[in-house]
């Protein structure tokens, strides 16, 4: 059952973010103010100085040659209305719209040889450093040196700056305010959209959270792009699956065991009624039927317990380090005319002298339920073949027997608890159905591997891989 995605609603998480966003964003626009007033304190009062000289220059140059055409400043001083027009055109500004601040015929003044103003300081007010002077030389007298005709003056940036600086602080300064503004609307849109994103994702894995502990392990997430979420997603999903899978194996292996013990409980009360009913006599035989049913009983139970010793990590387990070779050997060569009974012919090849940490006493049970398991399912006349060797650190166990085989779609399932590959609840046709699964959990107990497959023999292959023992 998938999650339907919950409706968006402002969360904790969204407003956090918007802080963090606007924030980070508001900082570096001051950052950015800061550093471009800077700029302007230090280079940028350096450069308008330079295109103020050039500005003054270019004027410097323009009166030269009307004095040069009339020969004297009268005709500027008796008309100063000109003085406007002449700066503007000499500074290529008369046909702009708006004319440079920096280029203003009041930032200029004109005096004659002799020191007096031509075209005075507009503000009518002098003081030391406000402004700088640029002699003006004629060349026309080609008998002569250059002589000075007058000086043009003009005032520095800083000057000038002061009458635009209010100007420009509250330009700046609503240019600020826009900014800010823009950016915490920016802030805010972003901010509810990854709150949004966020809320809906999280939201959803919170509801199916709760649903799971709530044993609704048929819960599933939607799995939407390949970002940490929906890897988070699928992790889920996995866990769930996980989750209602064991709860399977739990219900099915409770029916299971109460299945197993039901049997021989029927089979004893059978036999214990009739003894009562006088159907059958109390005598030895009967009674030696009873001792096996138990044996049975206690047979499984000790099985059980086992494998939930196992679970628990709790299983009884000596590892020393140990002769694999002389443990494996032995238990073939005991059980060699057992097989041979049963119609099997075994087939050896050990390797001698292979050393693993291991428990004697487990790994001699572990060969018992291999060779029941063989005995159990192969047809007679059959064969059986184990060989043990070395492979990259590892001594490799592979023990195979000849037909009947098991589907390849089964083989996985074959270490489950109470599985046998027929279905069949007959006991007759195997053990309790715990053998291979008690094999599984010794060779795991060693930090071992046990791996089916079919066998060339057309049977079942069993491959278990222990660690050697190292040197240290």
């Amino acid at each position: 059952m998938a999650v339907t995605l919950p409706t968006w609603r402002p969360s904790r998480l969204g407003l956090k973010l918007f802080s963090a966003i606007l924030s980070v964003n508001v900082a570096i626009s001051a950052t950015m103010f800061l550093a471009v007033s800077y700029s302007i304190d230090r280079g940028f009062i350096d450069y308008l100085n330079q295109a103020q000289e050039r500005r003054a220059m270019l004027l410097a140059d323009g009166l030269i040659t009307r004095w040069e055409t009339q020969q004297d400043w009268r005709w500027l001083e008796h008309n100063p209305e000109r003085w406007p027009h002449i700066v503007r055109f000499e500074l290529g500004q008369e046909h702009r719209e708006r004319p440079s601040p920096l280029g203003e015929a009041q930032d200029f003044a004109l005096r004659a040889p002799n020191g007096e103003f031509v075209i005075p300081p507009m503000n009518g007010r002098m003081g030391p450093g406000d402004w700088r002077w640029l002699t003006l030389h004629s060349d026309s007298d080609s008998d002569s040196d250059s002589e000075a005709i007058g000086s043009l003056g003009f005032r520095p940036p800083q000057q000038m700056m002061e009458r635009m600086e209010n100007r420009f602080l509250e330009l700046q300064q609503r240019n600020l305010v826009i900014i800010v503004i823009s950016i915490g609307l920016a802030s805010l849109l972003l901010a509810a959209g990854l709150s949004w994103w966020l809320s809906r994702r999280t939201r959803a894995l919170a509801i199916a959270t709760r649903r799971l502990t709530e044993g609704n392990y048929h819960t599933r997430l939607p799995e939407r792009g390949r970002d940490e979420l929906a890897r988070l997603a699928r992790d889920f999903n996995v866990l769930a699956a996980t989750l209602e899978a064991n709860r399977d194996a739990r219900a099915r292996w409770v029916s299971d065991t109460a299945h197993e013990l039901r049997t021989p409980l029927a089979v004893l009360r059978g036999e214990i009624e009739a003894m009562q009913d006088g159907i059958r006599p109390l005598n030895q035989e009967n009674l030696s039927s009873l001792a096996q049913e138990v044996a049975q009983l206690e047979h499984l139970v000790a099985d059980l317990r086992l494998l939930s010793q196992s679970d628990a990590g709790a299983l009884d387990i000596h590892l020393a380090p140990m002769n694999l070779s002389d443990s494996l050997a032995s238990r073939l060569e005991d059980a060699d005319r057992w097989l041979n009974g049963s119609g099997l012919t075994l087939t050896t090849h050990i390797a001698p002298d292979v050393m693993i940490r291991g428990d004697a006493q487990r790994l001699h049970q572990l060969w018992n339920n291999l060779l029941d398991n063989s005995c159990a399912y192969t047809d007679a006349p059959g064969k059986l073949q184990v060989t043990l060797n070395i492979e990259r650190a590892h001594a490799v166990i592979v023990w195979q027997d000849s037909a009947p085989g098991v589907p390849e779609s089964e083989l996985s399932r074959l270490t489950e608890r109470l599985y046998r590959v027929e279905g069949s609840r007959n006991r007759a046709s195997g053990g309790s159905g715990l053998g291979l699964s008690i094999a599984s959990a010794l060779v795991i107990a060693h930090g071992a591997t046990l791996e089916a497959s079919n066998a060339p023999l057309s049977g079942l292959c069993w491959t278990l891989r222990f660690p050697l023992l190292t040197s240290h």
